[in-house]
Formats: C-alpha cells, sequence, structure tokens
C-alpha cells in the first residue's frame, strides 16, 4: 500500500554554525512556514553579540539604575535647595559605582524667584547690606529672601512672609514698649495713630524708598536678588476687605475696649482676607522692612534687632501734639481736676488787643488756684479758652518721666540691665 519513495536529502537546508553562511536564499523560503521561523531565529542569533552580554554581567561596576534615574530626574525638576543645601544624589544599584558629586541640573529659569545662590553675585544686595549696617551675620541669602513677597513666590520656604510675622510683632512691641514708657498718660486713640506713624504701612514704605529698596518689573528667576519683587496690584482694581474676626461686630458699638482686645495693633479691624496674587505698592514695601527686622533678630539676635529698630524707626521725629483731637476739652479738664483733687480751673483774661477791630487776639489762661495749666489765644474769649483747656490737657497727656532722655525699658532685663518703673497713670480721664 505504501510506497517508499526516494528522498534527496542534500536538497534540504540544514543550519550552519554562527561562523557561516546559509546556502539558502531568504527570498525563496515562503513566508509563515516552519522554515522560515527557523531562518529567522537563526539570524537572531547571528546579530547578537554575547560578548556584551557577559562584559556587563561580569563588571565590576554596575550602571546606574535607569528607572530610578528618571523618578529622581523628575522629582528634583520641583525641588529648590535653601541656601547652601545641596540637591540630592543619584541612587545606584551597586553601592560601590562612584561617579563623584554629579547631580542633576536643576533649571532655574523656571523658578518664581531667583535661586539663592544668585544672591552672591547681586551688586545691588551686598550695596544694600553695606549701607544699611547690617549685621556680618546676616547672609546675603536670607536678605534676597526679604525681598520676595508672597504674591511673587506663594512658597513659603523661599518667599518673607514667615520673617515679616516675627519682624512685624518685634516692631510693635518695641514702639509701643518705648510710648508708654516714654509717655505714659497717652490716651488710647493718641497711642495708636502714634504706634501707625511710627511702625504703620505708609511709614515703612517711606523707610524703604529712602533705604534706595527698588521694585522690579515683574517677578522671576531672571530678576536681580536686590530688586523687591511682587505682583503689581493692577490700577483701579477693587480689593476685598473681607469680614472681620470680631464677633460682636453686629451687636456691639466698637469701643476702645473692643478695639484692644480684637483689633490689630493700630485699632483698625482684622480682616480674613485670603492670599492674592497680586499686592499694592505699599504692602509690598512694609512687608520688606518688617521682613528685615525679622531677619535680622533671627540671624543676630535680640539685642541687635532692638538696635536696629531704634536707629531707623524711632529715630524718627514725630509731634504727638498734633494727634491730639479733643472735642470738649473744658469739661475733660474740669473732671481731670475733680480726679486729682486740684481746684476748680478758671478761665482769666491775660491781655487783648484790638477788641472793637475788626481783628481782634484775646489770651486766655487756665488757672487751678495760684497755678496755671494751659495758656490759649483766640479771636473771641470762648475760643481762647477753649485753646487754653486744650493746651493744658496736652501738658497733662504728654508728660515724660525721661524729660527727653533715653530711659531705661522693660526689654532691657532680658539683656541683663535692671529696671524700674517710672510712672503709672491712673488711666484716662474719661
Amino acid at each position: 500500500m505504501w510506497q517508499r519513495q526516494n528522498f534527496n536529502y542534500s536538497q534540504v537546508a540544514r543550519p550552519k554554525t554562527f561562523g557561516q553562511e546559509s546556502s539558502i536564499s531568504p527570498s525563496r523560503i515562503k513566508r509563515g512556514s516552519p522554515r522560515a521561523a527557523q531562518w529567522e531565529d537563526i539570524m537572531s542569533l547571528k546579530r547578537l553579540r554575547l560578548d556584551r552580554w557577559t562584559g556587563q554581567l561580569l563588571s565590576s561596576k554596575a550602571r546606574p539604575c535607569c528607572l530610578r534615574q528618571r523618578q529622581i530626574q523628575k522629582s528634583t525638576a520641583s525641588i529648590r535647595s535653601q541656601s547652601t543645601s545641596a540637591s540630592p544624589d543619584i541612587i545606584f544599584e551597586d553601592e560601590e559605582l562612584d561617579l563623584g558629586d554629579q547631580a542633576p541640573e536643576l533649571d532655574t529659569s523656571q523658578l518664581p524667584s531667583p535661586p539663592p545662590e544668585a544672591a552672591l553675585s547681586s551688586a545691588k544686595l551686598a550695596a544694600l547690606h553695606a549701607r544699611l549696617s547690617l549685621p556680618k551675620k546676616l547672609p546675603l541669602q536670607t536678605l534676597s529672601r526679604a525681598l520676595v513677597d508672597v504674591s511673587a513666590d506663594s512658597s513659603t520656604s523661599f518667599n518673607n512672609a514667615s520673617l515679616a510675622q516675627i519682624g512685624r510683632t518685634l516692631l510693635s512691641y518695641h514702639v509701643t514698649e518705648w510710648l508708654i514708657t516714654t509717655y505714659p498718660r497717652l490716651p488710647m486713640t493718641v497711642l495708636f495713630s502714634a504706634l501707625a506713624a511710627y511702625a504703620g504701612p505708609a511709614t515703612l514704605t517711606k523707610i524703604a524708598s529712602e533705604w534706595g529698596v527698588e521694585s522690579a518689573a515683574y517677578p522671576g528667576a531672571e530678576v536681580d536678588p536686590g530688586l523687591l519683587q511682587f505682583s503689581k496690584l493692577k490700577p483701579g482694581t477693587k480689593t476685598s476687605v473681607g469680614t472681620s474676626t470680631r464677633p460682636d461686630q453686629s451687636f456691639y458699638r466698637r469701643g476702645i475696649s473692643s478695639r484692644v482686645v480684637y483689633d490689630d495693633e493700630f485699632g483698625e479691624v482684622v480682616a480674613k482676607v485670603d492670599v492674592v496674587d497680586e499686592r499694592s505698592t505699599q504692602d509690598a514695601h512694609a512687608s520688606f522692612v518688617r521682613a528685615l527686622i525679622g531677619s535680622v533678630y533671627l540671624h543676630a539676635g535680640s539685642k541687635a534687632a532692638k538696635s536696629f529698630i531704634t536707629n531707623h524707626i524711632l529715630s524718627r521725629h514725630l509731634s504727638l501734639d498734633q494727634l491730639f483731637h479733643l472735642k470738649h476739652a473744658t469739661r475733660d479738664l474740669s473732671r481731670l481736676c475733680a480726679r486729682e483733687d486740684f481746684e476748680y480751673p478758671v478761665a482769666r483774661l491775660l491781655s487783648e488787643t484790638g477788641r472793637m477791630s475788626r481783628h481782634p487776639v484775646f489770651v486766655v489762661g487756665i488757672f487751678s488756684g495760684n497755678e496755671k495749666l494751659g495758656e490759649g489765644t483766640g479771636p473771641s474769649l470762648d475760643e481762647a479758652r477753649t485753646r487754653a483747656a486744650i493746651s493744658a490737657l496736652k501738658a497733662w497727656y504728654l508728660y515724660s518721666p525721661t524729660a527727653g532722655q533715653t530711659g531705661r525699658l522693660p526689654s532691657d532685663v532680658a539683656e541683663g540691665g535692671d529696671w524700674k518703673p517710672l510712672h503709672i497713670d491712673m488711666g484716662e480721664i474719661i
């Protein structure tokens, strides 16, 4: 049934060794056949070089893990180092591999503010440091950070928000301490106004401009670190104050006692305002001055910060007598004399001229017994009497136990000195 057929085995293609060529042309092999698959296996083995495999496996040094390297490069793209902190190195699979201090380079052009190392090459920053006679302990990197507003860089590790908070607390404390110690009888309304005149945003903006601080047109990594960087508020933009933090805003009147408890150091309402992307020039300059005070405190100590506030803030002249606004001067003076057991104040005409003319002038003095409390001039007797009462009240409120000299302050005790209370006032008249 079955017939044996003579088959010529010489026509069958036999696989050769790796160094020999096959006698079958690839064009004569039909695709999809078992012979075609055999041909592809032979050609793939010829293309592989086993010496490379052995070189990689038997090498004493291992290559870096590509997957980890890519992950670290992605993570370091969003990481910035503060001051002199180094970037993380690449993690290798073999600990014996040592490629030196080769860290992935960071593209600083995408940063919202200049990198800290750029402060070392800024001429404006070095000039500002020398102009203000800042302590040598204060590095240029921290001074550069004080010039970056929160609207320019939202990262709390690179803006001046935390430094400004510390500086604001120190500035309010030392100015209030000096005012109360030097003028212990100041009314609270006048104390609020005096504190705003010394440490308010308008005053700090003027101080920053006198220091020679210039602002950049727009913040960015390419900006000189010696320029104040903030996103400027567009003209005509309405700023929302927000709701107040006072719990009694809709039930009680806003008196002096509640202003002391609930309001800020200037007696103004504390508003709930979210972080804005744009700020006014006044707020940005005031934030820089406060941040600079906080930087001096952190690097040089409380004594250097107090000396800086005394030299740059409290050294400015302020006419406190112009901050008074007395509506009922004669009534207040009468109650003051009754509280202090003085004789009832009496107004007496001291001199006059041109009573029958168009522009008369009267000089009236306020006396308590034989002691003259105040004196005032005016075109009428009532006006002169009122000005005399105002003069007497100002002389009472502006009493200073230091008599214009630099007295000891309570904060001097922390520096090893002694302090003795000079005067304790009984409080306001009304």
